[in-house]
């Protein structure tokens, strides 16, 4: 199955449990002003980010989990609110 959902939309975290679970992630994005999918996947042990320049491979879910938060896929958890 493939879920499609906006970058920022869903914490990292939760885009991670439900590529661990066998689902496909196509995350719509903005690069230099232009409208981008990437593929976020998982084959059960490497993770995948397939961009439209480049694929991007990660051998743990930390390393997945980085790339999600680097590139903005996920939404940003670095704020608290105080």
């Amino acid at each position: 199955m493939t879920l499609t959902v906006n970058a920022g939309e869903w914490e990292p975290e939760e885009l991670l449990a439900k590529l661990n679970e066998g689902e496909r992630v196509v995350v719509r994005t903005q690069f230099l002003g232009d409208d981008h999918e990437v593929t976020l996947r998982w084959d059960g042990s490497t993770y995948y980010c397939d961009t439209p320049t480049r694929l991007h491979k990660h051998t743990t879910e930390e390393e997945m989990l980085t790339c999600i938060r680097k590139q903005g896929y996920g939404a940003d958890t670095t704020e608290q609110d105080a």
